[in-house]
């Protein structure tokens, strides 16, 4: 099967669910969670076989810029697929389904940069594999701060949306996001030691600014960690912290691949 058909299913599937589930929080009635989580996972399975066409080639991987971003885009929706089981997070879906059908399609359909398949050793993929999954779940932090920052905001002015009605308790939120920063910077902290251990050169050229702020959002995320617990760091500050450190991995990620699949290649 060509990869236009799952690719247009998962779009449609994500869209689609994404309307079900804004449409049912407009009108301030809780979403049916199992068709939320039985529609995404349909998605997410037509979306990974897509994804796998695209990046699975003779010469080795081809994690380009869109690539990638499916690819991790792919691995959060996963992640809080399964986090939906267990915890009450599938508000986080109203943001990332969208997400999944933006670069579902944008995987398929935009011209890719260039870039050299990745053929290499397995510690190489797992240092692969391990950063992907840091950045999927700093990805779901990220969206959780904003989601926490919407109701603190509503809450105060007495004001709440459908949405936010649907939230759990504000103390609920906060652990929730710092459950997932813990997750992502030990993740975070494996993908960097993995590098160090299976990369040859990290500081080399067209390494160098990606590990470099790489290195500084692990110190971001670990200061923030380190006054959660010491300091009792929240709201605001942490919000801005989790921000902070999200878009210094960000730009480390996707700024040079950018950068050197687009911009150099004019």
């Amino acid at each position: 099967m060509q990869p236009l058909l799952p690719s247009l299913i998962a779009a449609v599937l994500y869209i689609g669910t994404t309307a079900y589930q804004g449409t049912s929080l407009a009108r301030r009635t809780p979403p049916h969670k199992p068709l939320l989580l039985l529609a995404g996972l349909v998605a997410l399975l037509c979306q990974a076989y897509s994804l796998s066409q695209e990046l699975l080639t003779p010469a080795g991987l081809a994690l380009d810029f869109f690539n990638a971003a499916s690819l991790i885009s792919a691995a959060v929706t996963g992640l809080t697929l399964l986090a939906c089981l267990r915890i009450p997070v599938q508000n986080l879906l109203l943001f990332l389904y969208p997400l999944g059908a933006l670069t579902t399609l944008l995987a398929l359909l935009m011209p890719h940069g260039t870039i050299e398949p990745i053929n290499e050793q397995p510690g190489i993929l797992a240092h692969i594999l391990l950063s992907i999954l840091a950045y999927g779940l700093l990805t779901i932090a990220v969206v959780q701060a904003l989601l926490l920052l919407v109701q603190d905001h509503q809450l105060k002015h007495k004001h709440p949306s459908g949405l936010i009605r649907n939230f759990p308790p504000l103390q609920t939120m906060e652990s929730l996001l710092f459950g997932f920063l813990w997750g992502g910077w030990s993740l975070l902290s494996l993908s960097l030691i993995s590098g160090w251990l299976f990369v040859d050169n990290l500081f080399a050229q067209h390494l160098a600014h990606k590990t470099i702020l790489s290195c500084f959002a692990w110190v971001v995320f670990g200061v923030l960690l380190w006054g959660r617990h010491q300091l009792g760091w929240r709201g605001h500050k942490a919000i801005r912290w989790t921000l902070a450190g999200f878009c210094l991995l960000m730009l480390a990620y996707f700024g040079s691949k950018l950068v050197k699949e687009f911009i150099l290649h004019i």
